[in-house]
């Protein structure tokens, strides 16, 4: 916690000390002044002292950081709640417990809400219900991303379907606004109940590691039902739902760190779907060599090699910005920029599973390309496939139905699509992995590729299953001189050229120039029923 608030200090931000008046105003000038300062401070300064005390920042510090200096501007501070049960006239306070408002992120406009903890818990009522929808409604009209910072306790009681009704506004804003104005969630406290299905509707989840959770149903309703005894950390913690569950894409280790990656998360898209991705400037010259790329690939093609030691080389400046690191490991998925523009990078991972497709890696990998394609982010492929990952858990658990959305993400996106295999392209595999037949750009092979049916030992086992395993051996190696390369592709035009792994930066910067206003019709449709 002493760290945490020490970092707080470092980043520059002073406390402010922000006092209600509680004595009664005469003139409308007075009035609006004490108001402001009650919503501005919320609980008060024992209210912050709490977040504090927990190694967590007050909603407005958090603002603060998050946007540029003296860009926000603040929506309803003067929206108090009408909730009249249990006593709740008694209990208003301006702004009711939400921050909303407009600011800048690196000098481009966004909308932000964010949920005050040291007012009522940060319950969501149907008044600051209102207030995101308002902020939502705003980012739809203008075309601009919105950033939700979530710290609540869930619905506020007192005001039962009133505040239920509220979420369910919330949650067909998200779904209306997806594929229109990136949507970022932050999760810095408690996300409990219903208000987990907000965060979940939007793109990309960040949760704050040790102080943040998200369930639908907490530790003592598990109990009660099921008699299972489980922690809040095991249950909804950041561990659970970036490494096992998939729910969240980032797990950091404070306030401070979760709204630094969402200023770099945020600078890699465009600001809503019919606007281009932001170009940064940069001195990596687009014709670079990449010259450890030639020694990358293991002579033996058991071995495994990282997948990041293809990507860090091609991208500008080494820079790649990791998407759910630690959920399906066997797929690697992330942001680069190559002469300055955004690009989503996608590798199978040979040092997981082979790299093996399973369900986990096809959910990752097909979320991912929609979200690309959904806001013109080319996309770059480095194929290592051996295949579908082989098993009655991956059977029974549905990998056909969620290998098949990976397959259809690649198929149905439009945006410029180049792959590279690196080694291996086995099976299916070959063809969900953007494949030429799944409407792929440009396809490459290295001259370390393999484009098969299936691997040398497992096709002559089949073709040759009644000779002897001495005649089998030689039967592996004519397999592999016949198959086990790019030639057989490249001979049908299924791939474009066989490179020169070094020149892989310089291929793909000429091919985005050459595909930049790329115009690719689909057939009519109300939408496509992907295998959900």
């Amino acid at each position: 916690m002493a760290s945490c608030l020490r970092s707080f200090a470092q980043a520059g931000f002073r406390q402010k000390r922000l006092i209600p008046v509680f004595t009664r105003p005469f003139s409308i000038e007075e009035r609006i002044r004490v108001k402001r300062e009650q919503s501005i401070a919320g609980g008060g300064p024992k209210g912050a002292a709490k977040q504090h005390a927990k190694g967590k920042l007050t909603a407005r510090e958090r603002l603060e950081l998050l946007l540029d200096p003296n860009t926000f501007q603040e929506y309803d501070a003067f929206v108090e709640h009408n909730c009249t049960d249990f006593g709740m006239e008694k209990k208003k306070t301006p702004g009711d417990g939400m921050v909303t408002g407009q600011g800048e992120i690196n000098g481009r406009p966004v909308f932000v809400y964010c949920q005050d903890f040291t007012l009522r818990g940060g319950s969501l009522s149907l008044a600051n219900a209102q207030k995101i929808m308002k902020v939502q409604d705003k980012a739809m009209l203008a075309g601009v991303p919105i950033i939700g910072l979530n710290d609540s306790g869930g619905a506020r009681i007192q005001e039962g379907v009133g505040s239920l009704a509220g979420y369910g506004e919330i949650f067909c804003r998200n779904v209306l606004s997806s594929g229109v104005v990136p949507q970022i969630s932050l999760i810095m406290g408690p996300c409990a109940g219903g208000a987990v299905y907000s965060p979940a509707l939007t793109d990309f989840t960040i949760m704050v590691k040790d102080s943040s959770y998200m369930f639908v149903t907490g530790p003592e309703v598990v109990k009660e039902v099921l008699s299972e005894i489980v922690t809040v950390e095991d249950l909804g913690g950041s561990k659970v739902h970036t490494s096992k569950s998939g729910v969240a894409h980032l797990a950091v280790e404070n306030d401070l760190e979760a709204l630094s990656r969402t200023r770099e998360l945020l600078s890699f898209f465009p600001l809503n779907n019919k606007d281009k991705p932001p170009v940064l400037s940069t001195e990596d010259p687009w014709d670079r060599e990449c010259t450890s790329l030639s020694t990358v690939i293991p002579p033996d093609s058991t071995q495994p090699y990282d997948i990041l030691d293809v990507i860090r080389p091609v991208v500008d400046d080494a820079y790649f910005f990791e998407i759910q690191p630690d959920f399906a490991k066997n797929i690697v998925i992330g942001y680069g920029r190559m002469g300055g523009k955004p690009v989503g990078f996608i590798g199978n991972q040979p040092t997981r599973q082979a790299g093996c497709l399973d369900i986990n890696a096809s959910i990752k990998a097909a979320r991912f390309i929609r979200f690309c394609d959904a806001f013109n982010i080319p996309i770059v492929t480095f194929v290592d496939v051996p295949g579908f990952l082989p098993g009655s858990l991956q059977e029974t658990g549905g990998i056909i139905r969620h290998g098949a959305k990976l397959l259809f993400a690649y198929a149905e996106a439009t945006v410029p699509k180049i792959a590279f295999i690196t080694r291996k392209a086995y099976g299916g595999a070959y063809d969900v992995m953007s494949s030429k037949h799944l409407r792929g750009d440009t396809n490459y092979a290295w001259p370390t590729a393999e484009i098969a049916v299936m691997g040398s030992k497992g096709a002559v086992n089949i073709i040759f299953k009644d000779k002897s395993p001495e005649e089998k051996v030689q039967c592996e190696k004519d397999y592999k001189e016949a198959f086990a390369n790019p030639f057989p592709a490249a001979q049908r035009g299924f791939i474009d050229d066989i490179v020169d792994p070094k020149m892989t930066r310089r291929i793909i910067c000429n091919d985005l120039k050459m595909l930049e206003n790329k115009q690719q019709d689909t057939p009519w449709k109300k939408h496509g029923n992907i295998p959900l």
